[in-house]
Protein backbone atom coordinates (compact mmCIF):
# COMPACT_ATOMS: atom_id res chain seq x y z
CA UNK A 1 0.00 0.00 0.00
CA UNK A 2 1.28 3.64 -0.10
CA UNK A 3 3.31 5.18 2.14
CA UNK A 4 2.40 8.96 1.84
CA UNK A 5 -0.87 8.81 -0.45
CA UNK A 6 0.93 11.45 -3.16
CA UNK A 7 1.41 10.60 -6.02
CA UNK A 8 2.98 12.73 -9.31
CA UNK A 9 1.04 11.98 -12.26
CA UNK A 10 2.60 13.94 -15.50
CA UNK A 11 1.02 14.29 -18.86
CA UNK A 12 3.26 14.42 -22.08
CA UNK A 13 2.39 15.15 -25.22
CA UNK A 14 2.01 11.55 -26.58
CA UNK A 15 -1.59 10.47 -27.55
CA UNK A 16 -3.39 9.07 -24.99
CA UNK A 17 -5.01 11.69 -22.94
CA UNK A 18 -8.01 9.83 -22.31
CA UNK A 19 -5.37 7.25 -19.48
CA UNK A 20 -4.43 10.99 -17.27
CA UNK A 21 -8.35 11.75 -16.97
CA UNK A 22 -9.04 8.34 -16.00
CA UNK A 23 -6.39 7.62 -13.68
CA UNK A 24 -6.95 11.13 -12.53
CA UNK A 25 -10.32 10.57 -11.57
CA UNK A 26 -9.80 7.33 -9.96
CA UNK A 27 -6.92 8.60 -7.94
CA UNK A 28 -9.65 11.82 -6.50
CA UNK A 29 -12.22 9.05 -6.45
CA UNK A 30 -9.76 7.18 -3.49
CA UNK A 31 -8.59 10.92 -2.15
CA UNK A 32 -5.21 10.40 -3.07
CA UNK A 33 -3.18 13.77 -3.30
CA UNK A 34 -2.05 14.11 -6.84
CA UNK A 35 0.45 16.69 -8.07
CA UNK A 36 -0.09 16.94 -11.65
CA UNK A 37 2.36 18.50 -14.41
CA UNK A 38 0.91 18.74 -18.31
CA UNK A 39 3.93 19.27 -20.87
CA UNK A 40 2.80 22.22 -23.05
CA UNK A 41 2.63 18.84 -26.08
CA UNK A 42 0.46 17.73 -23.86
CA UNK A 43 -1.99 20.80 -24.22
CA UNK A 44 -2.00 20.83 -27.65
CA UNK A 45 -2.38 17.25 -27.75
CA UNK A 46 -5.81 17.42 -25.45
CA UNK A 47 -7.17 19.88 -27.66
CA UNK A 48 -6.61 17.75 -30.87
CA UNK A 49 -7.96 14.49 -28.98
CA UNK A 50 -10.79 15.36 -26.57
CA UNK A 51 -13.10 17.61 -25.82
CA UNK A 52 -11.61 18.44 -22.14
CA UNK A 53 -10.86 22.01 -21.38
CA UNK A 54 -7.10 22.36 -19.36
CA UNK A 55 -9.37 23.17 -16.22
CA UNK A 56 -11.41 19.76 -16.61
CA UNK A 57 -7.89 17.87 -16.39
CA UNK A 58 -6.36 19.96 -13.67
CA UNK A 59 -9.53 20.08 -11.60
CA UNK A 60 -8.73 16.39 -10.64
CA UNK A 61 -5.41 17.26 -9.07
CA UNK A 62 -4.76 17.82 -5.79
CA UNK A 63 -1.82 20.37 -6.75
CA UNK A 64 -0.85 21.71 -10.20
CA UNK A 65 2.55 22.40 -11.64
CA UNK A 66 4.29 24.35 -14.47
CA UNK A 67 6.19 22.03 -16.55
CA UNK A 68 8.87 25.12 -16.29
CA UNK A 69 8.77 25.04 -12.19
CA UNK A 70 11.72 23.16 -11.72
CA UNK A 71 12.13 24.69 -8.34
CA UNK A 72 8.63 23.03 -7.44
CA UNK A 73 8.88 21.19 -4.47
CA UNK A 74 8.77 17.77 -6.52
CA UNK A 75 12.05 18.75 -7.53
CA UNK A 76 13.89 17.94 -4.73
CA UNK A 77 14.19 14.04 -2.86
CA UNK A 78 12.95 15.59 0.58
CA UNK A 79 9.99 16.08 -0.65
CA UNK A 80 8.55 12.81 -0.64
CA UNK A 81 6.17 11.33 -3.09
CA UNK A 82 5.22 7.56 -3.17
CA UNK A 83 6.68 7.93 -7.31
CA UNK A 84 5.06 9.19 -10.37
CA UNK A 85 3.24 8.37 -13.26
CA UNK A 86 3.70 9.41 -16.99
CA UNK A 87 0.77 8.85 -19.04
CA UNK A 88 0.68 8.92 -20.87
CA UNK A 89 4.31 8.64 -21.82
CA UNK A 90 5.91 10.19 -24.94
CA UNK A 91 9.52 8.86 -26.23
CA UNK A 92 10.89 12.33 -26.01
CA UNK A 93 9.94 12.02 -22.24
CA UNK A 94 11.28 8.46 -22.60
CA UNK A 95 14.73 9.91 -23.87
CA UNK A 96 14.76 12.82 -21.19
CA UNK A 97 14.23 10.38 -17.93
CA UNK A 98 16.60 7.19 -19.62
CA UNK A 99 19.22 9.91 -20.24
CA UNK A 100 18.92 11.56 -16.60
CA UNK A 101 17.59 15.10 -18.69
CA UNK A 102 16.08 17.58 -15.90
CA UNK A 103 15.07 20.39 -17.74
CA UNK A 104 12.13 20.63 -17.24
CA UNK A 105 9.65 19.47 -13.90
CA UNK A 106 8.47 16.05 -15.67
CA UNK A 107 12.26 15.19 -15.94
CA UNK A 108 13.41 16.41 -13.02
CA UNK A 109 10.86 15.36 -10.76
CA UNK A 110 11.37 11.74 -12.42
CA UNK A 111 15.24 11.72 -11.96
CA UNK A 112 14.49 12.82 -8.31
CA UNK A 113 11.75 9.64 -8.11
CA UNK A 114 14.42 7.39 -9.66
CA UNK A 115 17.96 8.58 -7.30
CA UNK A 116 15.13 8.31 -4.44
CA UNK A 117 14.46 4.67 -4.97
CA UNK A 118 10.96 5.58 -5.75
CA UNK A 119 8.52 3.90 -8.12
CA UNK A 120 7.84 5.22 -11.46
CA UNK A 121 5.96 3.99 -14.29
CA UNK A 122 6.39 5.41 -17.93
CA UNK A 123 3.00 4.23 -19.76
CA UNK A 124 4.62 4.59 -22.98
CA UNK A 125 2.23 5.42 -25.82
CA UNK A 126 4.04 5.53 -28.98
CA UNK A 127 5.01 2.95 -31.33
CA UNK A 128 6.26 1.36 -33.60
CA UNK A 129 9.86 1.70 -31.46
CA UNK A 130 13.23 2.26 -33.21
CA UNK A 131 16.66 0.51 -31.84
CA UNK A 132 17.06 3.85 -29.86
CA UNK A 133 13.47 3.96 -28.15
CA UNK A 134 14.26 0.35 -27.20
CA UNK A 135 17.98 1.23 -25.67
CA UNK A 136 16.23 3.87 -23.75
CA UNK A 137 13.43 1.79 -22.40
CA UNK A 138 16.24 -0.72 -21.17
CA UNK A 139 18.27 2.52 -19.30
CA UNK A 140 15.45 3.59 -18.23
CA UNK A 141 15.05 -0.21 -16.94
CA UNK A 142 17.84 -0.42 -15.31
CA UNK A 143 17.63 2.65 -13.74
CA UNK A 144 14.77 1.74 -11.84
CA UNK A 145 11.72 2.87 -13.96
CA UNK A 146 8.93 0.78 -15.44
CA UNK A 147 7.93 0.49 -18.32
CA UNK A 148 4.02 -0.12 -19.27
CA UNK A 149 2.39 0.78 -22.35
CA UNK A 150 -1.15 0.81 -22.33
CA UNK A 151 -1.48 -2.34 -24.35
CA UNK A 152 -5.13 -3.78 -23.91
CA UNK A 153 -6.27 -6.61 -22.60
CA UNK A 154 -9.65 -8.10 -23.93
CA UNK A 155 -10.11 -11.56 -21.37
CA UNK A 156 -12.23 -8.89 -19.12
CA UNK A 157 -14.88 -8.78 -22.02
CA UNK A 158 -14.38 -5.63 -22.77
CA UNK A 159 -17.74 -3.54 -24.40
CA UNK A 160 -16.49 0.14 -24.52
CA UNK A 161 -13.40 2.38 -25.19
CA UNK A 162 -13.64 3.25 -21.02
CA UNK A 163 -13.58 -0.64 -20.01
CA UNK A 164 -10.40 -0.59 -22.27
CA UNK A 165 -8.74 2.52 -20.36
CA UNK A 166 -10.08 2.00 -16.89
CA UNK A 167 -8.61 -1.64 -17.18
CA UNK A 168 -4.83 -0.01 -17.66
CA UNK A 169 -5.61 2.02 -15.12
CA UNK A 170 -6.24 -0.59 -12.20
CA UNK A 171 -3.61 -2.52 -13.85
CA UNK A 172 -1.17 0.62 -13.76
CA UNK A 173 -1.97 1.41 -10.23
CA UNK A 174 -1.73 -2.30 -9.09
CA UNK A 175 1.58 -1.92 -10.29
CA UNK A 176 2.24 1.43 -8.92
CA UNK A 177 0.89 -0.52 -5.34
CA UNK A 178 -2.38 0.52 -4.70
CA UNK A 179 -4.53 -2.36 -4.50
CA UNK A 180 -8.44 -1.01 -5.25
CA UNK A 181 -11.52 -3.18 -5.41
CA UNK A 182 -11.72 -2.48 -9.12
CA UNK A 183 -8.83 -4.85 -10.45
CA UNK A 184 -9.95 -7.38 -12.03
CA UNK A 185 -7.36 -10.51 -12.18
CA UNK A 186 -6.98 -13.15 -15.04
CA UNK A 187 -9.02 -16.18 -13.65
CA UNK A 188 -8.14 -18.75 -15.92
Amino acid sequence: MLQHNKIIIAISGATGIEYAFKMLTVLKSYHIETHLIVSKPAEMTREYETSYRSQDIKSLATYVYSNADIGAPLASGSYRTDGMLIIPASTKILAEVANGMGDSLITRAADVVLKERRKLILCLRETPFNLIHIENMKKATLAGAIIMPPVPAFYNHPQTLDDIISDFVYRTLDVFGLKLPEMKQWQG
